[in-house]
């Protein structure tokens, strides 16, 4: 037997969000085929070119892709890939470093020990964790991480850790205990994840944290990060770009020392 679960958008593909198929020793292409032909005709179709399939919670193409042989008792997770649009996730790389952004749903049951589980279990990334409320957007996002690796980079990083630097970055202080308070994980309160490594780990980390991601960048922050920082209608008027407000917090950031 083989537990076959729908996440996201897969569950409008079929009548219930889960499926037990009387099966084993068959493997996940066999399985995507015999789904397939259980599909009833009047829902969506599954894109089965662009979704994430996770065996236990390890993303296929850790193991060996659909060629994986699926053995009694294993849970089989079918996830979408979102493209264009609204998404839950934000993968870039800059200076060769590959990084994953995923917003996590502010809950009273998560606090920084979730962050600090996720690092022993997957001790071969890099993980931070920026309140959603001091992050503007992605372009926001990327000008503070180039900032932290090219301090790496040459050495002068603001603390002995790179996942430090990012979170001191974004509250633009250098004292650590003041950034965890302000833009450390807080009960309730949404979170961008910001994972570093290994593009399959991160796949996997994925498909783990889905059900509790939300939509990235989804809030406008902009009138809380100028009246947090302190940031006057007069600063912003003598900054001639599109972007005035991303322009003075990364600016502040750089010069931190």
């Amino acid at each position: 037997m083989i537990s076959v679960k729908f996440i996201g958008g897969a569950k409008k593909s079929f009548p219930q969000e889960q499926l037990q198929i009387d099966k084993s020793d068959i493997s996940i292409q066999e399985l995507i085929d015999l789904i397939l032909k259980l599909k009833p005709d009047n829902t969506p179709n599954l894109d089965t070119k662009n979704i994430l399939i996770a065996i236990n919670g390890v993303d296929s193409s850790a193991l060996d892709g659909v060629n994986t042989m699926l053995k009694n008792n294993d849970v089989v997770s079918i996830i979408p890939v979102i493209h264009g649009g609204a998404s839950k996730k934000l993968f870039f790389e800059i200076r060769k470093k590959q990084i994953q952004i995923i917003e996590i749903k502010g809950q009273t049951t998560i606090d920084v020990k979730f962050i600090d589980n996720l690092r022993k279990k997957y001790p071969k990334t890099q993980l931070q964790a920026i309140s959603s409320n001091f992050i503007i957007n992605n372009s926001h996002l990327k000008k503070i991480l180039s900032l932290s690796f090219e301090s790496e980079k040459n050495d002068i990083l603001l603390s002995k850790k790179l996942e430090i630097d990012i979170l001191m970055r974004f509250a633009l202080t250098t004292q650590i205990s003041k950034a965890i308070l302000s833009v450390g994980i807080k009960p309730k309160t949404n979170f961008i994840l910001i994972v570093i490594g290994n593009k399959k780990i991160l796949n996997s980390l994925y498909a783990e944290l889905l059900p509790i991601s939300t939509t990235l960048f989804s809030k406008n922050n902009n009138l809380f990060l100028k009246k947090y920082f302190k940031i006057t209608k007069k600063q912003l008027d003598v900054v001639y770009s599109k972007t005035p407000l991303e322009d003075i917090l990364v600016e502040k950031a750089a010069i931190l020392l």
